[in-house]
């Protein structure tokens, strides 16, 4: 069975940019395994684009992957990064969710992201950061891992951010 899909986009531009006269019109051919894209570049840009720009936002939480963790970490500077490396049947991990959102209302300062590690495309992420058990965070500066808690251990979570927080 394969479906295929149409899609048609207004151009991307910032207030930076002029105004383009151009649409993009491209198909992605989509079959029970697998998902085909254009051969030029331009479609390949576009669809590259777009895939990055679905990163999900919940509240002040970016769900990341190997493609969008590092340039994020490299943008947030000197800011302190959490990052949740979670499964969605991991029940520590359910427990923790509301508790990692609701840091992220508190902690403005401080860029809080999610790895679902059990998705496929997430999986050399966890693997290059060495997961071992989950929940585990990840509390970086300067885009270096500076400490770590595993388990749902929610008051050793906020001991470190404040840790790094005040280095």
């Amino acid at each position: 069975m394969a479906l295929n899909l149409s899609l048609s986009a207004p151009p991307i531009r910032s207030p930076q940019q002029p105004l383009l006269h151009y649409s993009a019109k491209h198909t992605i051919a989509v079959s029970s395994d697998r998902v085909s894209y254009p051969k030029s570049s331009v479609s390949r840009r576009v669809v590259t684009r777009v895939r990055s720009s679905l990163a999900v936002k919940v509240g002040q939480v970016t769900e990341v992957d190997k493609d969008t963790f590092w340039p994020l970490v490299k943008a947030a500077d000197d800011k302190t990064v959490v990052l949740d490396m979670y499964t969605q049947w991991c029940g520590p991990c359910k427990v923790m969710a509301p508790k990692f959102q609701e840091l992220s209302q508190k902690y403005l300062d401080v860029v809080f992201l999610k790895l679902d590690c059990n998705q496929e495309n997430k999986q050399p992420l966890a693997k290059e950061l060495g997961i071992k058990v989950v929940p585990t965070f990840k509390i970086l500066k300067d885009s270096k891992v500076v400490k770590e808690v595993t388990g749902a251990k929610f008051d050793d979570l906020v001991l470190a951010i404040e840790a790094v927080r005040s280095s």
